[in-house]
């Protein structure tokens, strides 16, 4: 699949590895750096998603929880959840990618320099989330310099899925390096998960980035 991705913000926080454990199956192991683990909310919109051969592509608001693991000596990320503006992406993405997506309500504009996100799930008998929150570039564009933190949370470069019978599943994604900028966010309300802590976030934006999405795979061994 191609997909262009804009106004993306990195919302992170360090998080106890024993809290996020049960929540990420056992085959994988919890990535953890400087002694925590690392939960984030990551807002932005997407334009032009489509399969490969497809003449038309959808364009969606789209919002996720995640965290970080590895498998087979491979880093990714694991979704808590994946909230979007598009019900056909939606059935989509659960049907063939087995990722935990939710039907959500939200607009994401841009105004006075500050992109105004609001995220509400309406998905039927899934557990309630809102995000409404501004953010912002607050520097010049930089590459994290590999070893970093800033590359440990952004530069992954696959995501791991279960399907409903336990089976893993891992997901390839190319792009080039992240264009990072410094960010600046005022949160006035976030509610995407119990563990996301009320303290202020680390916070990295992007403005613009091309990726390519392969089919999921199974992990080997499980």
């Amino acid at each position: 699949m191609r997909q262009r991705w804009h106004d993306l913000l990195f919302l992170h926080w360090r998080v106890p590895a024993g809290a996020l454990r049960p929540l990420v199956p056992a085959p994988l192991a919890l990535d953890t750096r400087e002694g925590s683990a690392w939960l984030g909310v990551i807002p932005f919109r997407m334009t032009g998603v489509r399969r490969r051969g497809w003449p038309w592509g959808l364009s969606f608001c789209e919002l996720n929880v995640r965290t970080y693991v590895v498998a087979e000596g491979k880093p990714g990320v694991w979704f808590l959840s994946l909230d979007a503006a598009s019900a056909l992406a939606v059935w989509a993405a659960r049907r063939w990618f087995h990722l935990p997506y939710y039907r959500a309500r939200m607009a994401c504009r841009e105004q006075d320099g500050w992109i105004a996100y609001r995220s509400e799930r309406v998905h039927r008998h899934a557990a309630p989330a809102r995000l409404e929150m501004e953010y912002r570039a607050a520097g010049a564009p930089f590459r994290a310099p590999p070893g970093s933190l800033a590359a440990w949370l952004t530069e992954r470069y696959c995501l791991y899925a279960a399907s409903r019978d336990g089976r893993l599943f891992r997901g390839e994604v190319h792009h080039a390096p992240w264009p990072l900028q410094p960010g600046e966010a005022r949160i006035a309300r976030n509610a995407m998960h119990p563990l996301v802590p009320q303290s202020a976030p680390l916070v990295h934006f992007a403005r613009t980035l091309d990726v390519l999405v392969w089919p999921p795979a199974p992990v080997l061994g499980t």
